[in-house]
């Protein structure tokens, strides 16, 4: 065998056994809480109806402001111009859309089209919130 061979081989071994040993030192700890912590179940199984009842986030407590559903959902596409999208800052891309009416866009941005789709994505918006987003795109 060659001594390169012979380096990789000393040097896989070392590998090995430092692992080893590392995992060895981690086990060796025999207190109560190391052991339950080793041996806890990592989920639960409950049968239909029986699941624990667990708390659930608070609904906003209000309409959210356009700046923010912007940068939740419209953000990715508004952003970069992705399929035709109006760059948000872009004057010249919303020129023929706003010429169009405000009604006709926001009835595009509430229904979708081409392709946006309905709302952008944000399913639990209002259409007024859609509006507002509209609203804060236009303004920037």
């Amino acid at each position: 065998m060659s001594a390169k061979g012979i380096f990789l081989r000393r040097l896989a071994v070392s590998a090995v056994t430092a692992l080893s040993l590392i995992g060895a030192a981690h086990a060796a700890d025999m207190s109560e809480e190391a052991i339950a912590e080793r041996i806890a179940p990592v989920g639960s199984v409950y049968l239909d109806g029986e699941a624990p009842v667990t708390e659930t986030a608070a609904a906003p407590s209000g309409p959210r402001t356009g700046e923010a559903i912007y940068n939740t959902f419209c953000m990715a596409c508004h952003s970069t111009g992705v399929a035709g999208a109006p760059k948000i800052g872009d004057a010249a891309a919303w020129e023929p859309r706003l010429a169009q009416g405000r009604d006709i866009l926001n009835d595009h941005a509430i229904n979708g089209f081409n392709g946006m789709p309905a709302k952008g994505t944000c399913m639990d918006c209002s259409d007024d919130e859609i509006i507002a987003t509209i609203d804060y795109m236009i303004a920037q």
